[in-house]
């Protein structure tokens, strides 16, 4: 006999994100097409949105903490982080941030001290979902993070018999241009047979 409470969604394994995912500097949602993968990661990828909230009963008296109706969202600060394994000069001057892959000797990453627009990128990470996900109508779920920097700096850990790791941490940036937009989206979609 069953107990009442024990028990699982029927549709529970149909609604499982797999494995680890990729990242990737475009992705269309309506047709699943991917842009180009940004590197091989290890260990995942780890996503936070970061909100931070204000109390403005806080500093009334008689007012209770956390009172809904004077609960204020900030902003969020959306955060994608994780190691990529290989490294190429793109890469690099990714990781860099503030920086170029110089002209004349495309081996060269050289560091600026100001950042400019087109250092900020969109970047998706997408994985599995579903219990159907292979072919053109794969399930997904991916997460847009607009206006993207990284904000760790360039890291490396090397290591003896080991592979070298760089450690990132995108942050997604609000814009003057679209000043209400939170910088990130969502996609969940279940594919079909």
């Amino acid at each position: 006999m069953a107990m009442k409470y024990t028990k699982l969604p029927d549709d529970a394994f149909t609604q499982l994100q797999l494995n680890a995912g990729i990242l990737v500097d475009d992705f269309k949602p309506e047709t699943g097409v991917i842009g180009n993968i940004l590197g091989a990661t290890s260990g995942g990828v780890s996503f936070n949105t970061n909100p931070t909230y204000s109390d403005f009963g806080e500093d009334v008296d008689n007012c209770p903490a956390n009172m809904l109706e004077l609960k204020h969202l900030d902003s969020m600060d959306p955060t994608m982080s994780g190691t990529f394994l290989n490294v190429t000069p793109a890469i690099i001057k990714d990781l860099v941030a503030a920086g170029d892959v110089d002209a004349t000797d495309t081996t060269k990453v050289v560091p600026r001290s100001e950042l400019i627009s087109t250092d900020f990128k969109e970047v998706w990470w997408i994985g599995d979902y579903s219990d159907k996900n292979t072919g053109d109508k794969a399930g997904y779920l991916a997460i847009h993070l607009m206006n993207a920097l990284n904000q760790a700096g360039f890291q490396i850990q090397s290591g003896k018999n080991s592979k070298g790791q760089f450690a990132f941490e995108y942050h997604g940036h609000y814009s003057m241009a679209a000043q209400d937009v939170v910088p990130f989206e969502i996609y969940c979609k279940e594919g079909t047979a």
